[in-house]
């Protein structure tokens, strides 16, 4: 194994960590959204509709983290 081949498998490694602040993140908004339910139970459709619009655009980092680490592995 050379220097190249070490060094796309350390890029890889460090694409894959994209998926920790995105889950971290969608953490932070469920529990936010729980304590909005909590304070205004007549909004929950509209809460309930924002997270999940936001954990679906805070989940595309993670999914482009994923492809990239999948690129350097495969295709490198």
């Amino acid at each position: 194994m050379g220097i190249g081949e070490g060094l796309v498998a350390l890029g890889a490694a460090l694409a894959v960590f994209t998926g920790l602040g995105s889950g971290i993140g969608q953490g932070m908004a469920a529990a936010k959204a729980v304590e909005a339910v909590g304070k205004n139970p007549e909004a929950e459709n509209e809460i309930r509709t924002m997270l999940m619009l936001g954990a679906g655009i805070a989940e595309t980092a993670s999914i482009y983290g994923l492809l990239i680490a999948f690129l350097l592995l495969f295709v490198f």
